[in-house]
């Protein structure tokens, strides 16, 4: 996400979602989703991955504080921070507090991919930090894989248009190969194929970047391109761009958005990991496609959902899980808490539902 989040709030944090004051109403498609399921934990930015039969959520703040739990409506214990309390060896912007982990197992280890930037700058970098064991200290921090404006590369398409925050990486289904996703705003959404230890780019001076979306900007300057958070899943046969478009973040009650541009979740498709994304409608995200495919709800109890992943086979079905925020409580940065809904795909086409039948 373009800016920084909260002074992480760990362990469990019951959430009422009986408004406690006069709620406006958000959109007139408010209803057209079904209310969240609660993580029970104040979380933005969230990423989740199973190991071992326990959820591990890692988060944007305090070093990439994660906890743990048996199921993802908690309760969630405290597990400790990938940094340990130190900066990140990143030089550069917030050190001390990097931003939308990614985390992924691979050949025996454990990848944390994460941001290091400041409030609306494209001078950005996106770091990884390696562990064996997923213990609080084990964690070795590796550095810089891209960076933006400054730093090894910078001055390398496309890195000169694109900002460095915001990763996921996915491993491919046949091959095998890497691939790291990223950016925010300016221009949106790119990946690079990474080499086979996930520490640096495959021909970092000139990588095989790929340009996966691209909307119209808001106003004449380039970086209001409001798409960011890039997430790929898999389930046969296609491939899915996640991706969270819209006003995220410095939300005031008293001075919304208006309905329908706040977060939400939008996706494309496709039969190859490096795209073209297309949407239900056939659009291609790189001419602004993207199907919307979970937004706010309930008459602002769920409101401006996004930076969205999916853990596949939770019980058996696939999950979205993402924060959001509720107005009856706040709409402040660390007002964000974990949700998530299970996934039916009709037509090839992912359908967000609230039970798990």
């Amino acid at each position: 996400m373009l800016l920084p989040t909260l002074a992480t709030a760990l362990g469990l944090i019951p959430l009422a979602l009986t408004a406690a004051v006069q709620i406006p109403s958000t959109s007139a498609a408010s209803s057209a989703y079904p209310i969240t399921n609660q993580g029970n934990h104040r979380a933005r930015d969230p990423n989740i991955i199973h190991y071992n039969n326990e959820y591990y959520l890692f988060q944007t703040g305090s070093g990439i504080a994660y906890s743990k739990a048996s199921d993802l409506s908690g309760p969630w214990t405290s597990v400790g921070e990938v940094l340990d309390g130190k900066p990140s060896v990143i030089d550069k912007g917030n050190r001390y507090d990097p931003w939308a982990p990614t985390v992924i197992q691979h050949n025996n280890e454990f990848y944390c991919f994460y941001s290091v930037s400041t409030i609306g700058s494209r001078n950005s970098s996106i770091g990884v930090a390696t562990s064996a064991t997923l213990a609080p200290g084990s964690w070795t921090d590796h550095g810089a894989l891209i960076n933006t404006v400054s730093g090894q590369y910078s001055n390398i398409s496309p890195y000169t248009v694109s900002n460095a925050i915001d990763p996921s990486v996915i491993v491919e289904v046949i091959g095998g190969q890497a691939y790291l996703t990223f950016g925010s705003y300016w221009t949106d959404i790119w990946q690079v194929p990474l080499t086979a230890d996930l520490l640096s780019v495959q021909n970092p001076q000139q990588p095989n970047a790929k340009h996966l979306s691209l909307t119209t900007p808001t106003s004449q300057s380039d970086s209001e391109r409001p798409e960011e958070a890039s997430w790929i899943s898999y389930k046969a046969p296609y491939y899915y761009l996640w991706f969270s478009k819209g006003f995220c973040c410095g939300l005031d009650i008293n001075n919304l958005p208006p309905a329908g541009q706040e977060y939400s979740i939008r996706v494309g498709r496709s039969s190859s990991v490096t795209g073209p994304y297309l949407d239900k409608n056939n659009t291609d995200l790189l001419n602004g496609g993207g199907e919307v495919v979970y937004g706010s709800n309930s008459n602002g109890q769920v409101y401006a959902p996004g930076s969205s992943g999916v853990l596949t086979n939770y019980w058996g079905r696939d999950v979205l899980y993402y924060h959001y925020l509720n107005q009856s409580i706040g709409l402040a940065n660390d007002d964000a808490f974990l949700g998530y809904n299970y996934l039916d795909y009709e037509g090839g086409w992912p359908v967000v539902t609230t039970t798990s039948g």
